[in-house]
């Protein structure tokens, strides 16, 4: 079995995490021995602090809705604590050639509804997330497959348009989760139905083969109907299965007893919807949550000194930023995004609003993954240069705008506040709109903000993943590039880091992409933010990556 070569990703990512963490990546809370559990069975109630956007693995892009789908539904590949990619659904896979991979699947697997996993649902699942009607704003991370050639009911191989370096690692992501390939061709029965279509299931999948206008037509008119199904139902492999689901407050999943590698030990895990965060501490206070996600840093000694609880804390890979509209006046003029990012005392911030929690960024990528460097610089904080930058662009008597920030996290609101105050200095008005999650993220998407504050997590461990969606042009709007920024030869440039194999090629790509950047100012990066969570000291053999996905699979209940 070969696995793709990234030796300097992993390596530096380890160093990275030993450095940063006491554990180094995956730590297991409450259970340092690493021993399993003595008691089986329980409901675990984890409180979270946004509620879901979709339980479809193609529907949203978010990490909320990502926490819980991973529950659920499993792809062909995966990362172990050392981020290294190893076998999920897949248990073998080899490189053809430039453009090609095989893989192995695992036989004797069932879906939730009893459906076989098979060749022909991985090419189901890959012509779904590309195809238009469903419009996913994951599609971006597996467009590049160009062709699912199936071998036999267990080999497959995916072939790209060109060598794609980041495939092995974009099929880890959740984008690459598989759904039963049933529940696929329901839900797309569904939306011709509710559309009153002519066309059949099969005359459906023959346009979308043949392409052309006639698809486009068709695909167009279902658009508003796909994904109804899976949302109201999803199936996928993994050890919990879809229980119930009452949005706003929670959302159930139950055992899978047949999960073909070992069924969970917990009966039960249910995410609870608590926004603010000090309710939600007060839930594993009082024993009524046992895993409490986003603590924030203000509570850090709050929790280190209640000893029935643990504090989890992880590195992530992932960047805090202030956005810019860059298709929105002032904020189409680049003076104007830098006068403002020389206004933002990124030290300041991180000590008194993340209490020191994280470290500095300068730009997408953080220390230890592929592509960073340290010799970049980004302004300095200098409430001068700024006042000389606006009166240059023209706005030397300040003007009004606003900052999006979603209603479920105090510290992207401290954060505001504290720049609404610098800004005042600058004579600009800035107002701070607190909205809910999915609003949020529609209206963002949509480009009807401004300003806004959010953080984008690298899901994959490959620089692509961390730099492309947030700023190539094909991605505006759902898929990441929420600043709307828009540049050819940015473009050009990350599309080459995507082609590259060469590992020392590839550094040097994403160093010039994050120079452009700071050049460019979109946004202005706020840190490298560090995961907070409390768990119960009654749980045990509960598992959180650097990603901050949970793996319930070994944990139990000891109480």
């Amino acid at each position: 079995m070969k696995v793709f070569n990234q030796s300097l990703l992993i390596i530096s990512l380890v160093a990275f995490l030993a450095a940063c963490t006491d554990d180094a990546g995956v730590e297991e809370a409450a259970d340092s021995g690493g021993e399993a559990a003595e008691s089986e069975g329980g409901d675990l109630t984890v409180a979270v602090p946004s509620d879901i956007v979709s339980l479809d693995p193609h529907g949203s892009n978010d990490d909320p809705s990502e926490q819980l789908r991973d529950v659920v539904y499993e792809g062909l590949l995966t990362q172990d604590e050392n981020l290294e990619i190893t076998e999920a659904l897949a248990e073998e896979w080899d490189q053809i050639d430039d453009v090609t991979w095989e893989f192995k699947l695992r036989d004797g697997v069932k879906f939730h509804d009893g459906s076989e996993f098979n060749a022909e649902v991985v090419e189901a699942n890959i012509d779904r997330i590309q195809d238009p009607a469903v419009a996913s704003p994951r599609a971006f991370l597996l467009e590049m497959i160009e062709e699912v050639e199936i071998i036999d009911d267990y080999t497959i191989r995916l072939v790209t348009e060109e060598p794609f370096a980041p495939l092995l690692s974009n099929l880890t992501h959740g984008a690459g989760k598989m759904i039963s390939k049933d529940l696929i061709d329901e839900d797309y029965e569904n939306a011709l139905s509710e559309v009153e279509s002519d066309v059949t299931l099969e005359e459906y999948y023959e346009l979308r083969e043949a392409g052309g206008d006639e698809f486009t037509e068709v695909a167009d008119a279902i658009s508003s109907e796909t994904g109804a199904m899976v949302e109201a139902h999803p199936i996928g492999t993994h050890y919990m299965q879809f229980e119930s689901r009452n949005p706003g407050e929670n959302t159930v999943f139950t055992k899978y007893e047949e999960y073909w590698n070992e069924p969970a030990n917990l009966d039960s895990v249910t995410f609870k919807v608590v926004t603010e965060v000090g309710s939600r501490i007060a839930e594993i206070e009082t024993g009524d949550s046992d895993f409490v996600v986003n603590v924030q840093s203000n509570n850090i000694d709050r929790i280190e000194n209640n000893d029935e609880v643990t504090l989890e804390r992880r590195d992530a890979l992932s960047v805090d930023y202030i956005g810019f509209n860059n298709q929105a006046e002032p904020f189409d003029d680049v003076r104007v995004r830098w006068a403002l990012t020389m206004a933002f005392d990124s030290e300041a911030v991180l000590s008194g609003v993340y209490n020191g929690s994280g470290q500095p960024a300068v730009g997408p990528i953080p220390p230890g993954v592929l592509g960073y460097s340290d010799n970049i610089e980004r302004p300095d904080y200098d409430m001068e240069g700024a006042r000389e930058l606006l009166a240059e662009a023209g706005y030397e008597d300040g003007f009004e705008t606003t900052i999006m920030v979603n209603e479920d996290n105090p510290e992207r609101m401290d954060a505001a506040v504290f720049f609404q105050e610098s800004l005042a200095d600058l004579n600009i008005d800035l107002t701070i709109e607190q909205v809910e999650w999915g609003t949020f993220l529609d209206t963002t998407s949509d480009g009807e903000h401004e300003m806004f504050m959010l953080g984008w997590g690298n899901t994959t461990g490959d620089p692509d993943d961390g730099i492309m969606p947030m700023f190539h042009s094909d991605n505006v709007g759902a898929s990441g590039n929420r600043s709307f920024f828009q540049d050819e030869e940015m473009d050009a440039l990350l599309e080459e880091g995507s082609r590259e194999t060469d590992e020392a090629a590839r550094q040097e790509i994403y160093e010039e992409a994050t120079e452009k950047i700071v050049q460019h100012a979109p946004v202005i990066f706020v840190r490298h933010g560090e995961y907070l969570n409390a768990v119960s000291n009654d749980v045990e053999g509960l598992v959180i990556d650097n990603y901050n996905i949970f793996d319930f699979s070994e944990a139990s209940l000891d109480n």
